[in-house]
């Protein structure tokens, strides 16, 4: 996560100010905020206050020309889908990857910032030993104040081969679990930081029989939903990012669905869908949600999802 001296936590644990060093007055400083360039840029009001946004797709150079504060908000890539292999235990599914994290601080920086997109986490493929994998964190780092913001990856979902041994894994939000006929479940993976940068990803059906669902992945904005019989869980809600970069709703952040007979559904669909049968679907880019997992099959291996890269969004007052 982050480290910064004198700190002051300001209502949950994603918002940082006071950050012990005062902001340097300069041309285009607007109370205590900074001034700089790159990513993509454009004008945004929020609750009435005027700032410049920089949005960040790909890994790039924050050119500080002014010193000062910045609110960034920060989503690592997305964990992948889980696999299934061809009539494994009964032809059961996989589960779906959980979220990137979501990390929300306001900063100093007085240098230029490298920021680092987090990539999304491949699906596993079901017919070897290749897993799905955690999503990468995304990070601002600055060379001059050796601070760094960085938001952890999602993890992946439960795979569904014997060489994988059907564990969702822990991330910013944990994957989802699986099930196999005998009724013998498998827990959604917990989050690192449980609410603060994600959230549980959902838990295995509970019935015993062929083609049963597996568990959504957890989601920036909630837990992943628990399969129900053959139908995969839905992946947790992502996080609407609208209220840091102004207009119409836009999610980042939501959990893959469980694969099934019938697939979960994409987290605020931007997370991906689980497989009905079929292999999990994709994230996409930017998107820091979690690949869908692969559906149940007895002709073929389904894979999983792969997890959306990262974003980052850094503005300042002018």
């Amino acid at each position: 996560m982050s480290r910064y001296g004198l700190r002051t936590l300001v209502g949950d644990n994603r918002k940082v100010t006071g950050l012990g060093k005062k902001p340097a007055a300069g041309i285009g400083v607007v109370q205590g905020y900074g001034v700089a360039t790159g990513g993509s840029s454009s004008s945004i009001t929020v609750s009435s206050q005027n700032y410049t946004l920089l949005t960040f797709t790909s890994t790039d150079t924050l050119t500080v020309s002014s010193a000062g504060l910045f609110d960034v908000l920060v989503f690592g890539g997305g964990g992948g889908g889980g696999g299934v292999s061809a009539g494994e235990v009964g032809d059961i599914s996989a589960a779906g990857g959980g979220a990137g994290g979501i990390l929300q601080s306001t900063i100093y920086l007085d240098a230029n910032t490298t920021i680092t997109i987090g990539a999304g986490g491949s699906g596993g493929n079901g017919g070897s030993t290749t897993m799905a994998t955690l999503g990468s964190a995304s990070i601002v780092g600055s060379s001059s104040t050796a601070r760094a913001l960085t938001s952890v990856g999602g993890g992946s979902g439960g795979d569904a081969s014997v060489a994988q041994n059907f564990f969702a894994r822990v991330g910013a939000s944990g994957g989802g679990g699986i099930n196999s006929p005998n009724a013998t479940r498998r827990a959604g993976a917990l989050s690192f930081a449980n609410t603060v940068c994600g959230h549980t990803g959902g838990d295995g059906a509970t019935s015993s029989g062929l083609n049963q669902g597996c568990g959504g992945g957890g989601g920036a904005g909630a837990v992943g939903s628990n399969a129900s019989g053959a139908t995969g869980g839905a992946g947790g809600a992502g996080y609407d990012v609208s209220a840091f970069i102004a207009g119409s709703s836009l999610f980042k952040g939501g959990g893959g669905g469980g694969g099934g007979g019938t697939g979960g559904a994409g987290g605020s669909s931007v997370g991906g869908a689980g497989g009905s049968n079929t292999n999990g679907t994709n994230a996409n880019a930017n998107t820091a949600g979690g690949g869908g997992g692969g559906g149940c099959s007895s002709s073929g291996n389904r894979t999983g999802g792969n997890g959306g890269s990262g974003i980052v969004y850094v503005r300042f007052k002018v």
